[in-house]
Order: C-alpha cells, then structure tokens, then sequence
C-alpha cells in the first residue's frame, strides 16, 4: 500500500454547539492529486485549517504527512507544506520585489530575515520561470496584475520544496484567460520531478486540470462523495452539494458542468 499523506478518521470540529465538520474521513495518498469542493459554508476552509494545525478537531484522529496532530509540532509540520490564499496579500510588502516575496518561501515566512545563497536566488529564478513570471523578477510585487501575485506566490510557496501543496481558490477574482494561464502553469508543475502533492480547493468544477486525479466534494460539514474525480464529479453528487441540478460531460479531461435550469 501506498504511503499514506493525509489520514483522517471520523474527524469532527465542533464550536460553539454547531458542528463545523462531521464524520470526516478522508485518505490522500502517495502520488494523488486532490480537489476539495463544495458550495460556500461547506467546510472547506475549516477542514484546512485542520490539516494546518490552526484549528484543533474536537474528536476523531487526524495525520498529515506522517505526523498526527496532537503529537508533532505543528510548526515543525508547517514547514513541509506549501500554502496559498488570496488572503496572503496583505501580510506581504507590495513594494519588495518578485523575487524577494518568492524568497521569503525560504522559511515561509512574510520576509527575508537573512541573505540567500546564490544557489537559492537560482532557484527562486527557475520557479518564477516555470510559472511563467521569471520577467517580473525586479519589479514591485505590487506592479503585478492578480494572476500575475498568483503566480508568484505559488512559486514562493515550492521554494522550500514541500511534501504538501496547498491552494485555497487560487483563481478567485481571476478573468477568463488569467484564470486558463494559471492552471496552465499549475499543470507543468505538476508534471515536473519531485512535484509536491496538491490539494486545490474551489467552488468550480471546471478548474480540475487532468492531472487533478481525486477529489472531495464537502456538504454542510460533512463528506458527500470522495475518490476517483470521475466518480465524485458526478451528477448525483454535485446536485447534493450545491443544491441544483447539473449535467457532466468530461472533454480531454476536464469536467463541463451546466446547471439544469427549469427542473
């Protein structure tokens, strides 16, 4: 059996009397790239924060990347994972540079506290490239355009070259073509040696590139369907998470899902 890179068993996360999660179960393994979906307040960003060690489950066990929370700094634990939000903007200074923000990925943290080697600023410069962003290198973070942030900040967040990626709706706010170069640009990570594994969060089906190979469709709190995407990203289940009826046609790879309107 594969190694196991995320173990969840029958996780719950309770506050203030309302279950936030229930019954999550839930197992990523070796070589698997994830889609975690769902409609707003489905509990998406509870289960990451989770898996981060921001929010503690009030019962059930829960092990990422070998480490199982509650007996392994999650300091330590963060240090192995890769993670980018839209929220992330505003802890960065605008005025760094694009290489000096993908720098700080170093130590995932918001600056640079010492100087790089040669051999890191090497490294920041072909993952800005293979993000297609390398041209920007030297200008302020904050003379780029949104996809353009979004791209740097998904090449910062490989710099220490984690086990775990995480992106939470990196095309939010995106226009159609930003939105098409940036998973374009995902894609080639993907296939590139040593790639970490992915969890992509989002509200939209049609974002799963082809090697988006799982997927995880939340509810409420609660686990509607999990797998092979092709199995989750289904009628059936999609109709049960965002509450209408949808059609699926799968086309090079990709999910094309329409609403049924009028039923």
């Amino acid at each position: 059996m594969s190694e196991s890179i995320i173990d969840i068993s029958d996780m719950a996360v309770v506050r203030n009397g309302r279950f936030l999660l229930e019954g999550v179960t839930w197992q990523v393994r070796a070589g698997e790239h994830w889609a975690l979906l769902g409609a707003n307040g489905a509990g998406k960003t509870t289960l990451l924060q989770t898996l981060m060690g921001y929010l503690w489950p009030t019962s059930g066990r829960v092990n990422v990347l070998s480490h199982t929370l509650g007996s392994y700094d999650v300091r330590e634990l963060r240090k192995e994972i890769g993670f980018v939000s839209v929220n992330m903007d505003a802890r960065l200074s605008p005025t760094e540079t694009v290489l000096a923000i993908a720098l700080t990925g170093l130590s995932a943290s918001y600056e640079l506290y010492q100087e790089p080697s040669t051999a890191q600023i090497e490294r920041a410069h072909t993952l800005l490239a293979h993000m297609g962003v390398d041209q920007h290198a030297l200008r302020p973070y904050q003379s780029l355009s949104q996809g353009e942030r979004q791209k740097v900040l998904i090449a910062r967040a490989l710099m220490a070259s984690p086990r775990l990626l995480i992106l939470d709706e990196p095309c939010g706010g995106l226009d159609f073509p930003s939105r098409e170069q940036l998973l374009s640009a995902l894609e080639d990570v993907l296939a590139s040696p040593g790639a970490p594994q992915l969890i992509y969060v989002t509200h939209y089906p049609d974002e799963l590139i082809p090697s988006m190979t799982h997927a995880l469709l939340l509810a409420q709190g609660k686990v509607v369907a999990s797998g092979p995407k092709e199995t989750v990203l289904a009628p059936d289940p999609l109709a049960t998470a965002f509450g209408v009826p949808v059609s699926v046609v799968w086309q090079e790879g990709y999910p094309i899902v329409r609403m049924l309107r009028g039923q």
